[in-house]
């Protein structure tokens, strides 16, 4: 939460607390959001019925909240089953900010793609910072710098943002992204949209499906030479709650000139580059490969604030005002497609289904009920080989 962002919450009628110490770290005093109408309490898990925050909640906090409370944050389901275990436990509701769906309607409460913009830009600005040279062109009477060569993979929300950031330092950027839709986009950036005629690649969602392992070795051939000329490489692709896909090889980052730079915002998922780490600058052949790690806190300024908006939407969507008393009432409806797309448990239940399975295991199959069929209603011929209604081909060697 921002101090700016309080007003929002007490006018929908809600009474809100805040951490002592919470925004610290994004440079936000205690008496910011006093002002702003916050009291701050460092005991108020208790007597919550919504309790917002970054990370999901530790293990001891959720257990101080009431039966029937209500949580939104990020929570990476995969990585954290103790703690999903544990809202369903305690009867906590629970909603992750990066289960949201990818629709217009919800474009507003986009948390990932919110952090995804912050991400870029500072992909970007670290690469520019570990370069050792100029990233624009520049014309002098002791002669001409020629512009860095940079070059981005993955054209999402980060990657254009990275891809913009390039251009407004002045390097000279291409781009690629398997998607159909990536190329005229990296192109209205201005960038030159590497295209290597290979057969595109659309998901659900906006992301990109997975790639066979054939596809994924050609693609790296054919991206080599563009990676092996480039005095900058930024990867940015993801997918949320999968591993990330690797698309460089140590064999291709070794091509690469001296004094070059390599940014994997991958990295905490796996990594796009084959041998970067999270949170670490390693060097492979003549290249500096910086791993991203919780890159949007690196600017936590507007990761927060735009985070902050996010949130507020999203609570302002599961909100009812009493027309009595004015006073706000945390009230989701899930047969809204955002809440329950959103919502990991509820009433002592996990509701996100691959959750569901991955903790508790596939739901028992149960024997569908037969009715009767009179006999004058059975169909006397047998169904043909080529009849549309069969689920499952017909085996025609055989007497079923």
């Amino acid at each position: 939460m921002v101090p700016e962002l309080v007003g929002k919450l007490t006018g929908l009628g809600y009474d809100v607390a805040v951490e002592p110490g919470a925004g610290r770290g994004a440079l936000i005093d205690d008496e910011e959001y006093a002002d702003a109408g916050a009291t701050l309490d460092d005991q108020a898990l208790e007597t919550a019925d919504l309790v917002v925050s970054v990370q999901p909640l530790a293990t001891d906090a959720v257990r101080r909240l009431r039966r029937g409370a209500a949580t939104v944050s990020f929570l990476p389901t995969g990585q954290e089953p103790d703690v999903v275990r544990d809202l369903r436990d305690c009867g906590i509701t629970s909603f992750a900010m990066e289960l949201v769906p990818r629709i217009s309607r919800a474009q507003s409460m986009d948390a990932l793609s919110s952090q995804a913009l912050v991400a870029g830009y500072r992909c970007a600005i670290v690469a520019a910072g570990l370069l050792r040279r100029f990233f624009p062109l520049n014309m002098t009477a002791a002669g001409t710098v020629k512009p860095a060569q940079v070059v981005v993979l993955g054209a999402g929300v980060a990657g254009l943002q990275a891809i913009a950031t390039a251009k407004r330092l002045g390097a000279v950027v291409k781009a690629y992204d398997v998607r159909a839709a990536a190329a005229e986009e990296i192109r209205s950036m201005g960038a030159v949209a590497i295209e290597l005629e290979l057969e595109t690649l659309e998901g659900t969602g906006g992301y990109a499906r997975e790639m066979t392992e054939d596809r994924a070795a050609r693609q790296r051939d054919l991206l080599a030479p563009y990676i092996a000329a480039a005095d900058a490489l930024i990867t940015t692709a993801a997918v949320p709650g999968r591993q990330a896909p690797m698309l460089v090889t140590t064999a291709m980052v070794e091509q690469m000139s001296p004094g070059s730079v390599v940014v994997d915002l991958a990295s905490e998922t796996g990594g796009n580059v084959e041998g970067s780490v999270a949170g670490e600058v390693v060097r492979i052949g003549n290249a500096q490969v910086w791993g991203g790690r919780n890159v949007p806190s690196q600017m936590p300024g507007p990761a927060s604030r735009l985070y902050a908006q996010n949130v507020v939407n999203l609570v302002t969507l599961m909100t009812e005002t009493s027309d009595d008393d004015g006073g706000a009432r945390f009230a989701p409806d899930f047969e809204d497609e955002i809440v329950a797309g959103s919502c990991v448990t509820h009433d002592g239940t996990i509701r996100h289904e691959p959750t569901r399975e991955a903790i508790e295991g596939p739901a028992p199959q149960t024997a569908p009920e037969t009715a009767a069929v009179p006999i004058a209603q059975v169909d006397p011929e047998p169904a043909s080989p080529t009849d549309p209604q069969l689920d499952l081909p017909f085996d025609q060697e055989s007497d079923q």
